[in-house]
């Protein structure tokens, strides 16, 4: 959904995708796995996509329906385990960053499962 949504952004603002890419500083064939929810952006990549958007990320997570917690509402729990795979030496770095991924791609998707039953219980 997030990705169907910033390349919606992209063609609302008649950019390229070459162009956005260039402008974000990633590869063409990136952005367009992103696009096609093949791959999930890291938190400074979107940032870079929703300024070349002229948006923010908060607004890209938002309307994809991702509920991002507030710092303080993050338990010592998801961060430690995070800490965690970011100090596991027997993993490469690029191992590191895709669990932390697929870990928070997990989190946001039950978080919006939770927000849509939520939703229909009203």
């Amino acid at each position: 959904m997030l990705g169907a949504l910033i390349r919606a952004q992209r063609e609302l603002a008649a950019l390229p995708m070459r162009q956005l890419a260039a402008a974000v500083g990633i590869s063409n064939p990136y952005l367009s796995q992103i696009e096609r929810g093949l791959r999930a952006p890291s938190d400074s990549v979107l940032e870079a996509i929703a300024e070349s958007l002229e948006t923010s990320a908060d607004h890209l997570y938002a309307e994809a329906g991702f509920v991002r917690p507030s710092s303080d509402q993050e338990s010592a729990g998801p961060a430690r385990l995070e800490t965690e795979i970011g100090a596991a030496a027997e993993l490469t770095a690029a191992q590191r960053r895709a669990l932390i991924e697929i870990y928070r791609g997990f989190v946001d998707a039950n978080a919006v499962r939770r927000a849509r039953g939520s939703r229909r219980e009203r």
